[in-house]
């Protein structure tokens, strides 16, 4: 890539606990929505911490998407930008992912990384205690804003936002087809069938300690 040029639109979250991967769908969905030629690289950051410190030293402008506990109502939506992006994830930590990745941001900053531009996209989860569930409606609910954003930021930095006919190709390597969103709520099995508090294996293992 070519830190003169590339901008970075990146989602992270964990998509296995409900709101909390609301990052990584909304990325999904500005990719399935909108191309934006070779200057821009889309990707589900997921929750990979440290190894997106790569990819972060070498955008000139970084838009992120993630759920964020900002203490307001379910479906809030906020902005944060530039200088105050690092600072306020440090501040608000609500999951391991965040707290990586806010470890990512400083490790890049001290690495001499001058980023003409960080933006923040962030939305106030409702439900992050349901393991294998999908977005809340209410957070759903902001895709549409969410992205709006993004389209609006990437237009500043000049970036020709071009929406897809329907028959493009959308970017490879989002996630495999069953976590993709359609495919991943209409797949989950009943309560009965999966634990939603999390891997019964796994607690049975720690309840055993």
């Amino acid at each position: 890539m070519n830190s003169a040029n590339q901008i970075l639109v990146l989602g992270i979250g964990n998509l296995l606990w409900a709101d909390e991967g609301f990052g990584v769908r909304a990325v999904e969905e500005f990719d399935r929505r909108y191309a934006c030629g070779d200057g821009v690289t889309v990707m589900d950051g997921g929750t990979q911490g440290m190894y997106l410190l790569p990819h972060i030293q070498d955008c000139r402008a970084l838009i992120i998407f993630d759920a964020i506990d900002y203490g307001l109502d379910p479906g809030t939506v906020r902005l944060i930008e530039d200088k105050d992006v690092p600072a306020f994830m440090s501040a608000k930590k609500m999951s391991l992912h965040q707290t990586g990745f806010q470890e990512v941001l400083a490790s890049a900053l001290l690495l001499g990384w001058e980023p003409e531009r960080v933006v923040l996209i962030g939305v106030q989860p409702e439900e992050i205690e349901d393991y294998g569930g999908s977005l809340r409606p209410v957070v759903a609910a902001t895709l549409d804003r969410v992205i709006a954003i993004a389209v609006a930021e990437l237009t500043r930095l000049g970036v020709k936002v071009a929406p897809r006919d329907g028959h493009a190709p959308v970017t490879p390597g989002l996630g495999p087809d069953p976590l993709h969103r359609k495919a991943y709520e209409e797949g989950r099995p009943s309560e009965t069938e999966a634990y939603r508090k999390g891997d019964i294996r796994v607690l049975a293992l720690r309840g055993a300690e």
